[in-house]
């Protein structure tokens, strides 16, 4: 049974698909002229600032109250005690600028622990290309690539970005029902390899279509002028879903309520890992950093209506839904998610070195 929303509109005569691709035309314009005009989000201003850029330094998180950037590069975790030790740089930690991972960071800036971590943000892709290359310490990796290069990594327990149902902002959206895709042009608007192996898989192995895959920008109307379907992620899943698709009579499927349905099982988008080598050198700062990231994530889901409220000031989104969205996801690694890991590696026949190894507990 397909897993998907038709959210109005049927298959449509020929007018109206050219009324569509007339619709699809409107729509990109408009992205574009948004883009110029500095509609795209800059960054996640939801946290007050203390996460936004640096002013000289893209991607940097800014310093706190009274600390310059210069202080901060100089100061890190010391791994006898976890205090901040002048002289010494602080763990390169990975930040994905998507929405879904608002309630892991967003209380790093509550705790203090901000100031322990030298952020860099990213896409998802590229902040695991800089894991695993040396250029990051500690960050979110998709599970594709850490199951790839699972010999360099150790994972941060009880710390991912997945679901167990649906996900809300990794998705199918398509002109036709899934099962009439053999052959048709699909989309991929995301580079994210963990996403599209998924989508992939389910194509192939659960409605039997062997599409013509190609990637584009993550645009829904420029995807839908050449595409019968696109794969979407992040934001701009959430935006296409939720506001484009209903204009333009689209079916949307989300992929992890298809993969729950399917196996039974939770799914896991992405990971925190560190790598071994960063592990063996600076064992306690690691584990200051891991426990950061627990505390964050508990305040953030113990107070995410506050959360949801300053988020919704800087985007397209309201407050319920954003609560709703933040609700929905799962940010736990335990038991259920390795199971889930396991079952999608041997699905897309990983060899069997390719599993999850878990950060130990810190000795007494």
């Amino acid at each position: 049974m397909s897993v998907a929303r038709r959210v109005s509109g049927g298959e449509g005569s020929k007018d109206l698909r050219s009324a569509r691709v007339a619709s699809f035309a409107r729509l990109a314009r408009y992205r574009r002229y948004a883009q110029g005009t500095g509609g795209a989000r800059a960054g996640v201003r939801a946290f007050g600032g203390r996460l936004g850029d640096t002013p000289g330094h893209p991607g940097r998180a800014a310093a706190g109250p009274g600390s310059s950037v210069r202080d901060m590069d100089t100061a890190r975790a010391d791994d006898s005690g976890g205090g901040l030790v002048a002289g010494r740089v602080r763990p390169r930690v990975g930040h994905i600028q998507f929405l879904n991972c608002v309630p892991l960071y967003w209380g790093l800036a509550r705790t203090g622990a901000l100031l322990d971590l030298e952020l860099t943000k990213d896409t998802p892709e590229r902040l695991s290309a800089q894991l695993i290359e040396g250029s990051l310490d500690i960050g979110p990796v998709t599970l594709m690539e850490y199951l790839r290069h699972a010999e360099d990594l150790v994972a941060l327990p009880d710390i991912a970005v997945g679901c167990d149902g649906p996900v809300m902002s990794c998705v199918i959206v398509s002109q036709l029902p899934l099962d009439r895709l053999d052959g048709e042009r699909v989309a991929l608007g995301s580079t994210s390899r963990t996403s599209v192996r998924l989508a992939e898989l389910l194509l192939t192995e659960r409605y039997g279509v062997t599409p013509d895959y190609y990637r584009c920008p993550p645009d829904l109307a420029l995807m839908m002028q050449e595409a019968q379907a696109g794969v979407l992620i992040g934001d701009a899943a959430l935006r296409a879903a939720l506001h484009d698709a209903p204009r333009l009579g689209l079916e949307v499927h989300d992929l992890g309520q298809m993969w729950k349905d399917w196996t039974g099982l939770p799914f896991v988008f992405a990971v925190w890992a560190v790598r071994r080598d960063y592990l063996a050198a600076h064992p306690a700062a690691v584990h200051a950093a891991h426990r950061a990231f627990l505390a964050s994530r508990d305040l953030s889901l113990e107070e995410v209506a506050k959360v949801a409220e300053q988020a919704a000031r800087w985007e397209a989104f309201d407050e319920d839904l954003l609560r709703r969205y933040f609700t929905t996801l799962d940010f736990s690694l335990g038991a259920p998610q390795l199971n889930g890991i396991a079952e999608f590696a041997r699905r897309v026949n990983c060899p069997p070195s390719a599993r999850v190894t878990l950060l130990p507990p810190p000795p007494h």
